[in-house]
């Protein structure tokens, strides 16, 4: 794999929340770890990376890499899909990016409205209304328009035919140049099965852990790098 040196990577990782009201609210399994699993390959290569993460979720520890990797490396905390829009079209806006890794789990829907305060529990039942939320994929990849950009789609009990074809399609939706194909069911521990999958719906690589999926991304930013 080629040196990174120089290369400007943008890497969202983790959950979203959603609030119901002062102390509760919904969220996703996402625990950021194959985000920071990827953002630590990145840097080791030699690339700056701007790491936007849900709050609650796996960082990277540039206390076992080398100095110079810290210099590298900018935090950024989300907590809602509010927080990431913020991010995105203020924080951000502005900033050439060679690449980017959407890894994080964005919730689809939230709840319509939030209480300011903490709802009573004496009903027997709560009905709360969640509204569609916009897609930030989509906003990004307008932001970015000529940053290599990486998606992901994760399924739950797909074929890998199924999931092949459901992951390309959203490539196309989205824009995208890349996106990594996985199972919820496949994902366990260091073992995190995924198919990287290019605009001609070809698999480039399978992986079988998240330190593959992070090599294999790093190895192909750095190929279509090379290429400018």
């Amino acid at each position: 794999m080629g040196s990174l040196e120089g290369v400007r990577v943008m890497i969202t990782s983790g959950p979203t929340r959603g609030y119901i009201d002062a102390v509760r609210y919904i969220s996703n399994k996402s625990t950021g770890k194959l985000g920071t699993v990827i953002a630590t390959e990145l840097l080791k290569s030699g690339a700056s990376v701007t790491f936007v993460y849900g709050m609650g979720s796996s960082i990277p520890d540039v206390a076992l890499l080398d100095k110079g990797c810290a210099g590298r490396l900018i935090l950024i905390e989300v907590e809602t899909i509010d927080d990431l829009l913020t991010t995105v079209q203020e924080k951000l806006k502005g900033n050439l990016f060679d690449a980017i890794i959407h890894a994080m789990a964005v919730l689809d829907y939230v709840p319509e409205t939030q209480s300011s305060d903490k709802t009573p529990s004496d009903k027997d039942k709560l009905v709360v209304t969640f509204v569609k939320t916009p897609k930030i994929i989509k906003l990004m990849r307008n932001l970015w328009p000529h940053a290599f950009f990486i998606s992901f789609k994760l399924e739950v009990g797909l074929s890998q035919d199924a999931l092949i074809e459901r992951a390309y399609a959203s490539l196309l939706e989205n824009s995208a140049d890349l996106v990594v194909a996985n199972n919820q069911d496949e994902i366990a521990g260091e073992k995190h099965r995924a198919y990287l999958i290019n605009l001609h719906k070809k698999i480039e690589f399978r992986c079988e852990t998240k330190q593959d999926i992070a090599e294999n991304l790093a190895n192909r930013i750095s190929k279509q790098h090379d290429k400018y």
